[in-house]
């Protein structure tokens, strides 16, 4: 709703610290703040789609924020929206943490766990059982509980809490994990619900540090300086950015962290006008199940986004160890659990990379020989969600393609290895990765959400297999093959998985824009097509995770329908995600659409992977498909002279 305000923003720009502390004050005096509130999330209220893209410069605009509060005494839950524009709160309702899901697991309650088992009898008392009788030498990692049905844990706010021996202040916690023992928490009573004790297990004590290996650090490698002397390529004005044929908004939020918004190219042969491609792009879950069956273990899965709120993990990041060349920074400002402002400084790393080639040709005939450079721009920021880090890159080229690539690094959650069975046979569900320590298998699978708006907001997409041709009259050699396309009409149509034996792709595209040869403009999406959830499909995961289970899903666009598996996952039933949406079977043919892309990482760890584990990589690709009229970089500028800098002389 449009209202008279004297400094009117863009209704997408990110969140000032100024405007969360307005937030708090305003919930304040209308008295939905004590000494036992807690805020879960403090998000901007996005105005939908339609609206953002009839607003025009200028324009006075209504801003919202929406608050989750938790009642820490009672356990409580609301959802509150404050307009900062009228100084009011605009709505707010109770959420049925039995339904709906309990909001994530904020900071402080990682340290009050550790309280509450440091002072529990019977947690000590089977400690002590193991040797260990310095409680406060044995560290808590309070992991998000799940839903599995579990008599009399119903509308708790709960964690599942594995210990691990800190030998000294500066050991490598991960290295010494204190297995058979799990203890349920109620995060509001205090209270140990239950403790599973299904024996002692041997103790591994072997140091794991990785910032002061046993190893001399190498001398060998000599620098690499990445210089822009005439400085960047990019523009940034506010939350926009500019950079070659590319205009985007950035964004941030604490659940996904960081979102791209308004992505369009300028395209010369089009008048030089920005054709949109997608209105906002973010990874809007991802979830790590293990695969550990064993009493202790069963529960253990976590959804980073939803449980832990990615962008409230975000590192600040420093120049030279994770971002090289000539940087900018986004800083983001966050709220901390008591709605006060949190400046996460150097949050968002943007700079230019050059990518190798982008063509080359040597000609027979006309004795030309051309070659241009590849270029990039990344746009990224990095997590530490409790063992694991994860780097969010998106990447955009010069010959219009849209790459995402997630890196995934840190410390694998490890456990004691056991002893073979009574067969010989070696534990089934973990790698012993170091004498005595296991790494239980898993996944790591994303959600990449993608409002497409390929020139306009009436999208559609089809499935693309090559297709092989049996020997015939129209093909009598047998060396013809072609391809099979099926437009996906309905979301019942469009639950669909990858396959590499057809090289299948999905082409998203515009019907009612043509290109010159009369084709719909389109990107296609060229996914990794790695394993989706590996959990039975009667599991617990796979319902609340229900997402992981196909590589692609396309539903109608719904400003409600943010993240796949719902607004609130910690302990949510599932009963609120993508697979319920679907069941509307609404028309996705040429209309207003979301994609959204799971891909992600399936790990058998390794011993090479402790004890700190190397970047390992997943992604996806969207390239340019008859979005435009012929190759977008053809004025790309030759490559220029290079001097060696030990000779000086110059190619």
């Amino acid at each position: 709703m449009s209202i008279d305000t004297a400094t009117p923003r863009h209704p997408l720009a990110r969140l000032t610290t100024e405007e969360i502390e307005r937030n708090r004050t305003v919930l304040d005096e209308a008295g939905l703040i004590s000494t036992h509130t807690r805020f879960a999330l403090v998000m901007l209220d996005e105005p939908g789609k339609h609206e953002v893209l009839a607003w025009t410069p200028g324009t006075a605009w209504e801003r919202r924020i929406r608050s989750t509060l938790l009642d820490r005494s009672s356990g409580a839950v609301s959802e509150v929206v404050v307009s900062l524009t009228r100084g009011t709160v605009a709505t707010s309702r109770d959420i049925d943490v039995t339904k709906e899901g309990q909001p994530p697991i904020m900071a402080e309650e990682f340290e009050l766990v550790e309280k509450i088992l440091w002072a529990d009898e019977s947690w000590c008392a089977a400690m002590a059982l193991r040797g260990l009788t310095t409680p406060e030498r044995i560290r808590i990692s309070a992991l998000s509980a799940g839903e599995f049905g579990i008599e009399g844990e119903s509308g708790r706010r709960l964690v599942r809490c594995l210990s691990f021996l800190q030998l000294d202040d500066i050991d490598n916690v991960w290295a010494h994990p204190v297995d058979g023992i799990v203890a349920y928490v109620d995060l509001i009573t205090h209270e140990v619900l239950e403790l599973i004790d299904e024996g002692i297990y041997d103790l591994p004590i072997e140091r794991a540090d990785f910032e002061a290996p046993s190893l001399p650090e190498r001398t060998t490698q000599k620098p690499i300086e990445i210089t822009q002397p005439e400085g960047p390529s990019f523009e940034v004005d506010g939350d926009v950015v500019r950079w070659e044929n590319w205009e985007f908004r950035i964004g941030f939020d604490q659940v996904e962290g960081l979102t791209l918004h308004q992505i369009g190219f300028r395209d010369a042969d089009r008048g030089g006008q920005v054709r949109p491609i997608i209105y906002r792009a973010s990874v809007a879950e991802m979830v790590v199940p293990y695969g550990d069956p064993s009493p202790v273990r069963f529960w253990q899965n976590y959804f980073d986004a939803g449980e832990y709120s990615l962008g409230k993990e975000t590192n600040s990041l420093a120049l030279g160890c994770d971002c090289l060349g000539e940087i900018h920074y986004f800083n983001a400002s966050v709220a901390d659990d008591h709605g006060r402002a949190r400046t996460i400084g150097n949050a968002i790393c943007m700079h230019e990379e050059d990518a190798g080639l982008l063509w080359k040709h040597t000609d027979m005939y006309n004795g030309t020989s051309s070659t241009r450079r590849q270029r990039r721009l990344v746009i990224s920021f990095f997590i530490t969600v409790g063992n694991y880090d994860y780097g969010f890159y998106w990447y955009l080229y010069l010959d219009g393609t849209i790459e995402l690539e997630c890196k995934a690094t840190g410390v694998v959650f490890a456990s004691s290895y056991p002893s073979a069975d009574a067969t010989g046979a070696p534990y089934p569900w973990a790698s012993e990765i170091a004498p005595g320590v296991a790494a239980p298998y898993h996944q790591h699978l994303f959600s990449a959400r993608l409002d497409l708006m390929i020139d306009g907001v009436g999208n559609a997409v089809d499935e693309v297999d090559a297709l092989r041709v049996p020997v015939s009259a129209t093909n009598a050699y047998g060396n013809a093959f072609t391809r099979r396309s099926t437009r996906l009409r309905r979301e019942s149509d469009a639950a669909r998985e990858a396959d590499g034996n057809v090289g299948r792709t999905w082409h998203l595209s515009n019907p009612d824009s043509l290109n010159r040869v009369g084709q719909p403009v389109g990107y296609s999406l060229h996914p990794e097509g790695q394993p989706t959830l590996m959990a039975d499909p009667s599991s617990s995961i796979a319902r609340r995770a229900a997402f992981t289970t196909r590589h692609l899903w396309v539903t109608a666009q719904d400003d409600d329908q943010r993240y796949p598996s719902g607004q609130y996952v910690n302990q949510n039933p599932g009963a609120t995600g993508i697979d319920t949406w679907v069941a509307a079977d609404r028309d996705i043919d040429g209309t207003d659409i979301v994609v959204w892309h799971t891909f992600g990482l399936t790990h058998f760890p390794r011993p090479e992977d402790w004890p700190i584990m190397p970047v390992d990589r997943t992604g996806f690709v969207l390239k340019p498909n008859g979005f435009f009229d012929r190759n977008p970089a053809l004025d790309a500028p030759r490559p220029r002279a290079a001097c060696h800098p030990a000779t000086g002389s110059c190619h």
